[in-house]
């Protein structure tokens, strides 16, 4: 790791995924004051120049990475007081394009966007990964032209009871709910929910509750809700929010492409980060978790909200913008969830952020 980090002893760190396209140098390691939220960088480990996503093992001690490189590869790095330590060599997903990776039980589940497919790795007991991939291909496309010829999975996800896997597919606008394969082998598909046609599914997040989850479109400027059934393994629609200028302060010639959302811990709050307009919407769940509302919005203070954490408590709110290169976090207003700016870091090219 390049840079000091002599002097920080324990507390929160951040750890920064970046594009190596837009000057990233792998993951950027950062302290989170404990008092301001305020991030400050420690290092660089480098030697996977293209982390542009990230996650955490289940028991927060193993930090894995993939990027949208022609390598196609997932690594994994054990946390320490002095950084992050390699966990071997990096393993080939046994797809193109991998965009989102999520650690489930024993093993690392990859989304690959180009090749459009869900790939899984055996995790070993030190928590590396370990080849050959599993894979899963998805099968459809979509109306758009130029975004949807084929599948192109984007999110994979454990439900809240850990017992199904929901893949989202920007392809094929649907979410498929997967079993998994106890001797390892690719996951299998035990129901697909079809959603609007040309909404471009992105990422779907749970709501604290565990019988509702939030799905974030990319070509509309929408968020679907969904009741999760996790009995039956069945996530069906019952309504839709539009995200669409987040209050009409976007130009009307503006076209925007939300990319991710966030619920608080407590399940009062939806934050949604929308591109193209740069804004971070505020939806609060006052009424009920499957009804909820724009209420307030926030310049991103970047440009290209690709990503958003909740730090401890939900007292703040932290966004990577890819185009300008830089992290921003945000204080939370405890009533009514609205941010206000309070900070920013520079990071070149940042994909994700992630608090451990």
């Amino acid at each position: 790791m390049d840079g000091a980090v002599g002097g920080y002893e324990g507390g929160q760190r951040a750890y920064i995924g970046s594009f190596a396209s837009g000057g990233g140098r792998g993951i950027t390691t950062a302290a989170a004051d404990p008092v301001t939220g305020a991030l400050s960088v420690l290092g660089v480990t480098e030697g996977f120049g293209d982390a542009s996503s990230l996650a955490l093992s289940a028991d927060r001690q193993v930090l894995y990475a993939a990027g949208q490189t022609d390598r196609a590869l997932a690594a994994a790095y054990r946390i320490t007081a002095d950084g992050l330590e390699p966990l071997g060599q990096p393993v080939a997903v046994g797809g193109l394009g991998p965009v989102h990776l999520s650690a489930v039980g024993d093993r690392l589940l990859i989304a690959t966007y180009t090749s459009g497919g869900v790939s899984g790795l055996r995790l070993r007991g030190d928590g590396a990964p370990a080849g050959p991939a599993a894979v899963l291909d998805h099968r459809g496309q979509g109306p758009d032209p130029e975004r949807q010829t084929g599948p192109h999975a984007h999110y994979v996800t454990p439900d809240p009871t850990g017992r199904w896997v929901l893949s989202v597919d920007l392809g094929t606008d649907s979410v498929r709910v997967c079993a998994v394969d106890e001797a390892y082998g690719p996951l299998r598909v035990h129901t697909e929910t079809a959603l609007r046609p040309g909404s471009g599914p992105r990422e779907l997040v749970f709501h604290p509750r565990g019988d509702v989850a939030y799905v974030v479109h990319e070509l509309e400027a929408q968020l679907t809700v969904c009741r999760w059934d996790a009995e039956a393994g069945r996530l069906g629609q019952t309504g839709e929010v539009s995200l669409g200028s987040a209050g009409a302060r976007a130009g009307a010639d503006t076209r925007e492409y939300p990319s991710v959302a966030c619920v608080s811990a407590d399940g009062r709050f939806v934050w949604v980060a929308i591109r193209g307009s740069n804004l971070i919407a505020t939806l609060s769940l006052s009424d009920g978790p499957e009804k909820p509302r724009v209420t307030d919005t926030a310049e991103c203070g970047g440009q290209w909200p690709r990503h958003l954490a909740a730090g401890p408590s939900d007292r703040r709110l932290y966004v990577s913008n890819e185009w300008t290169g830089d992290v921003t976090w945000f204080d939370v207003d405890p009533d009514s969830g609205s941010l206000r700016p309070a900070g920013k870091v520079e990071v070149p090219g940042a994909a994700c952020v992630v608090l451990a």
